[in-house]
Order: structure tokens, then sequence, then C-alpha cells
């Protein structure tokens, strides 16, 4: 047993502590503050109050699981108010404006939430002393985009030519410029993750494929897929996740060894079209198609190629995923198939996911679920 580290799921790192969730009326959010429940945290969310019905976080009842703070990362005053109340261990900072064509729409808002509300949730950061790890979530669409099939690594050029993946990479820039000039000693550890497409049950945003796919099969009308040739690195919700609960977990126990940039992305060969994608839901789901609209030269612009490169979080961090993309994709349609019966009880089905999701890690061996796991690699 030398070299092996025999402890719980993410070695026990959240179990007792207070961990705040920042967007936890969100889809990522919601699905966070869920696992981090079961994984026996204290869990305080801050985020706007969620207008959209169906919501994940109504469904999943999480106005009775954890200590719901409704506010706008915009408002500073506020955001640093709940920090030093509820004195947070670690914090998550999810909560975003995360729609590209609605950043067409509202691009002025979408930098004000993106950017100055990372810097606010980081002024928090540094005038509380309970925090020990920070890790700012942004986007794979913060990298100036070349439209190549290489995917992007963590020292990549970083740009967004729509106003949602600039608004990330300015993020990024905040990010960096807060850990040089206020944590520098790596006293406190601030990181910030770059996933891909996150699918999974429980989102009902507008305008993005799954969703809009299960609305229009669930009516009995054809999906409209509008760029059926974009590629894109799609992973089920709990992927990115479990990176980010990894990451968390070495950042409080080695502040200084892993405050970088980070992706958790899909293996190389579950980069598809959004063609590809839409013909394994219409299967998943059982009936119906999809059809492709005549293209507008009126629309706004979206990237048509976006593949990230994992590498480093394999390496460093030994993560990798654990579904592949038909997987996810069969996961994420049963998800929406279960919400349509009489007494769908969200709760349940997702913490069996995240069950089935963990036994499926620990099965094969991935450091953050094993029991017996190698000790993380970390530079010297």
């Amino acid at each position: 047993m030398e070299g092996l580290e025999v402890t719980p799921p993410f070695g026990n790192a959240f179990a007792g502590r207070t961990v705040l969730v920042t967007g936890h009326t969100g889809f990522k959010g919601a699905w966070l503050s869920l696992w981090l429940k079961e994984l026996g945290a204290n869990v305080v969310g801050y985020a706007l109050s969620p207008n959209d019905e169906p919501c994940l976080y109504s469904q999943l009842g999480l106005e009775k699981l954890v200590d719901s703070r409704i506010g706008d990362v915009r408002n500073a005053a506020l955001l640093e108010k709940t920090v030093r109340e509820t004195r947070p261990e670690i914090v998550f900072h999810l909560a975003a404006q995360s729609l590209v064509r609605l950043s067409y729409e509202q691009p002025a808002e979408t930098f004000a939430t993106n950017v100055q509300g990372t810097a606010n949730l980081l002024d928090a950061v540094r005038r509380t002393s309970s925090v020990r790890a920070c890790q700012v979530i942004t986007t794979d669409k913060c990298y100036e985009n070349l439209e190549t099939a290489r995917a992007y690594r963590e020292d990549d050029r970083l740009g967004g030519r729509d106003p949602y993946s600039a608004s990330k990479a300015c993020a990024e820039f905040v990010v960096s410029s807060y850990r040089n000039s206020f944590f520098p000693t790596g006293a406190v550890s601030v990181s910030s993750a770059r996933a891909g497409n996150v699918i999974g049950g429980g989102d009902w945003a507008r305008d993005r494929l799954i969703p809009d796919c299960v609305r229009a099969l669930a009516a009995g009308q054809p999906a409209l897929v509008r760029n059926p040739r974009s590629v894109r690195p799609w992973q089920f919700v709990l992927e990115p996740l479990s990176g980010y609960l990894r990451l968390a977990a070495l950042q409080f126990a080695e502040p200084a060894r892993f405050a970088e940039a980070w992706n958790f992305g899909p293996e190389a060969g579950d980069s598809r079209t959004a063609a590809q994608v839409a013909d394994l839901v219409v299967r998943a789901w059982g009936s119906g198609r999809w059809t492709s609209p005549n293209a507008d030269p009126a629309a706004p612009h979206e990237a048509g190629q976006l593949r990230l490169d994992s590498g480093k979080a394999r390496e460093r961090l030994q993560w990798r995923p654990v579904y592949n993309v038909e997987e996810s994709l069969a996961r994420s349609v049963a998800w929406y198939r279960a919400s349509r019966e009489t007494g769908f009880d969200a709760r349940a089905f997702s913490r069996r996911q995240i069950s089935e999701y963990s036994d499926a890690a620990r099965t094969a061996g991935i450091a953050w679920a094993s029991n017996t796991a190698p000790a993380a690699r970390t530079r010297a």
C-alpha cells in the first residue's frame, strides 16, 4: 500500500466545511450545491432569484438544503456582507450571464456581471480571512478562437469575438491580476476553471442545444439545430464538477501549488458536431427528428469549432472524464424523460445519478473517487 492514500471521495475535504457557491440557482450551481451537501458541506448560496420555470434549483428543493442568499454579484456591498457573515473556507464562483446569444442582446449587462462581478467576489475574498481556496468558473470560450481543429490549452491566448466570450476572457485577467496582486504567497489559493459544453438534466435555458431539442421532442415537433456543423467539447455536468471539487480539495490542502488556470473537458474523440449530438438525443428520446433552419446572414456569430485539451488536469490532478459522449447524452435524456412522469422526485433522481457517477469513477480508478487512489502529482 506504499504511496497510496486511503480516503473517501475528494479526501473528505468538504465535510463540515462552509462552502460558498455563487450562482447556486443556476444549472451547474444547483448540481454543485447538491453534490456538496452529499459530501457533508455546509453550503451557502448567493445568486439572483430563479426566474424561469421549470427551474432545477426549485425542482431540487435547494432552498431547504442550503443557506440561500438572494443577491446580485454586481452589488459589491451585499456580496461582501454575505461573505463576511458566512465566513466560507472554500468559494466556488459560478454566478454569471452564461448565454452567448443573450450577450448580443445585453452586452453591457454581460460585462458588468461577468467582469465586475468577478472583481467584486475576489475583493470580498481578500477582505475575509476565513477563505483558503477560491475557484472562479469561466468557460472554454475564453480562448481566442482560431477556428481550427487544435484543442486549446491553458497557456493559449485569451480572447472573444462575442460579448460573452470576451467577458469571460476579461474575467480570467481579473483572476490573474488579483492572484498576483493580493495573494502572491498562496495563503489564499485562487484558481480558474474552464469547462466544455456542459449537458445534463435540469438545464432549461433557451438557445442551448439539448434543452431546445428536449422541448421540441416533448411537444412532438422537430428540433431546430441552428449550426449543425459546429463542433463542441460536450460533457456530462458531473464531469467538470468533479474536476472543480478535485481541484478545490487540492487547493485547500496545498494552496500555493494549484493556484492556476485549469481545463476540464471530454476526451478528444468526444468533441462532436451539433448534428451528431442531435442524432444521439433523438435516438435516446426514442422518437422524433431534427431539422436545420435556413442560414440567417443576420444571425449573431457563433464559433464553428471549439475543443479543449485537459492534459494538464489529467497529469497533475489525476482527473479524467468518466462517461463518453453517448453515455453523457443517454443520462441527460433519461433525466428529462423521468421529469415528465407524475411524482418525479428531482432530488432523488439527481442524487442517484451522482452516486452512479461516483461508483463508475471509483471502478475506473479515478483519483478523487477511489478509496485507494494514488496521491496527486504536484510540482516540486
